[in-house]
This record gives structure tokens, sequence and C-alpha cells, in this order.
């Protein structure tokens, strides 16, 4: 994939990739830290640890082809909720 504001590679992270994947050409840097990460029902492939801490190491959400969309997508149903409730 090419490089725009909904993918980008970054081959030359230290990290890269910070998730085993078998198509590393296909693996989406955009969001290195993902932005639904605090939201209690992500939709991802997580676990919480005894410690509290939220392990996504098994999630590949945020670093696939549809995870762009997938993403704006949560987003703007949590602002739309947010809206709505007046908060």
């Amino acid at each position: 994939m090419q490089n725009s504001y909904r993918f980008f590679s970054n081959r030359e992270c230290e990290y890269f990739p910070c998730h085993k994947t078998g198509k590393p050409d296909e693996f989406n840097c955009l969001f290195c830290y993902c932005p639904l990460y605090f939201f209690e029902e992500c939709g991802g492939n997580c676990r919480v640890l005894e410690s509290g801490v939220k392990d996504c190491t098994g999630c590949l959400i945020p670093h696939s082809p549809k995870g762009y969309d997938y993403i704006v997508g949560r987003l703007k149903e949590r602002f739309e909720a947010i809206r709505n409730s007046g908060e």
C-alpha cells in the first residue's frame, strides 16, 4: 500500500512491526497508539492484565488495511454519543 492520509508505513521504526503479522507490506503505522485504547468496548482482541493494564498485543485493528475506517467510525459514534448526552 502507498502512504496516504489513511495509511503510513514506517519500516525504519525500531519496533516495526510492533505486532506479529504475516503481511508486513499491509502493516499500517498511522495509529501507532490506538485512539480506542481507553474505550472499554473497543472491539479489538485485547485483554486486561491483573495489573489493570490493557494488553492489545493480539489486536491488529489499527494496523490493518480497514483499520482507518473502523477507528474513525468508532470515534464518530463516541463523539455523537457525547454530543447527544450534553457532556
